[in-house]
């Protein structure tokens, strides 16, 4: 058996005891847990007027009014264009401008930007970050994350994990369908060079909770090789031990198109190549390529720019944070 095979047959017996179910966590028991830990929820939108309200009506109404499990609902608009904003501060959230939060520095695009910048703008001790397009939302989302963390100062990072279907134009249901670039580029890749993270079903996930001391001290990739590189830097900052699992049951939400999901195993390849070279695992005579060409089904070519920057670490900003409170 090789050394991979090897690290993939320990990972299973060591993510076991750290992975759960949502009902694990009833929130009367959490609610006793919680002590003067502070919880913030953060929610990155772009263009999500759909949905956006829905998910922050239900967080204030179970977890913030008749649980008080949640201290603050931060919505970061990342410069949506239709009513995203207007919705969320309806519902009850606090709403910031994705440009506005740290206005000081240059500004950069993509969802990893506005989950720095949603972490920049909230104040919680523990930050719990959900994707504003969900069409499955409940109340488990939130703390089903929260539980491990509530009830175990050990666990420092947590993941959701959940059954993706995907749902078609027609409306027809493929089980686990979902999750195409998770199974086509992150999978293989962890596997391949970061096997200890194996057991996380769902790596690319758009649920996950952190400890805020933990979260300010890696950086985040600015595009959607976020969820990637915060997995890899956080097993080097804390180890597999510290970091858990939670099964929430299933995950709905907007699908992209083959091209967008082109583009974001592009970023993801490269978030990945980042942390090899930067682990001392590759050396390379040239940077990779951060051009994609693709083609559409007339044949039409599109050169693409699929490059990622980085925030760094929140804890190296020595500054004030301002930000733009909302209404």
């Amino acid at each position: 058996m090789d050394s991979n095979r090897r690290a993939i047959a320990n990972v299973r017996p060591r993510s076991g005891p750290h992975s759960s179910n949502a009902a694990d966590w009833p929130l009367d028991a959490l609610s006793g847990a919680k002590g003067d830990t502070t919880v913030s929820v953060v929610l990155p939108a772009r263009d999500e007027q759909d949905t956006v309200g829905d998910i922050v009506t239900v967080i204030r109404r179970d977890l913030v009014e008749r649980w008080p499990l949640v201290d603050e609902i931060v919505v970061v608009d990342s410069r949506s264009t239709d009513a995203t904003a207007e919705r969320a501060v309806r519902a009850g959230a606090r709403v910031v401008a994705q440009d506005q939060v740290l206005s000081h520095l240059p500004p950069m695009s993509g969802k990893g930007e506005a989950l720095w910048k949603g972490l920049a703008a909230s104040r919680g001790d523990i930050v719990v970050f959900v994707d504003a397009d969900l069409r499955s939302f409940g109340t488990h989302y939130v703390s089903g994350l929260l539980g491990p963390l509530l009830v175990d100062t050990g666990i420092q990072f947590v993941k959701a994990t959940y059954e993706r279907p995907y749902v078609g134009a027609d409306g027809t249901v493929q089980p686990g369908g979902g999750g195409r670039v998770t199974e086509l580029v992150a999978r293989p890749l962890l596997n391949l060079f970061w096997p200890e993270l194996a057991g996380f079903a769902q790596p690319l996930g758009g649920e996950y909770a952190a400890r805020r001391d933990v979260l300010e001290r890696v950086p985040f990739v600015t595009e959607y090789g976020v969820e990637f590189g915060l997995l890899v830097d956080l097993l080097g900052l804390v180890g597999l031990d510290a970091m858990a699992q939670v099964d929430l049951g299933r995950r709905t939400h907007r699908h992209q198109s083959t091209a967008a999901l082109g583009r974001m195993a592009g970023q993801i390849m490269l978030t990945a190549w980042s942390r090899l070279e930067r682990q001392g695992r590759v050396v390379a005579s040239g940077r990779p390529a951060h051009t994609l060409l693709q083609f559409a089904p007339d044949g039409q070519a599109d050169l693409v720019d699929v490059a990622v920057a980085e925030r760094p670490p929140l804890a190296t900003l020595v500054t004030e944070v301002p930000v733009n409170a909302g209404p």
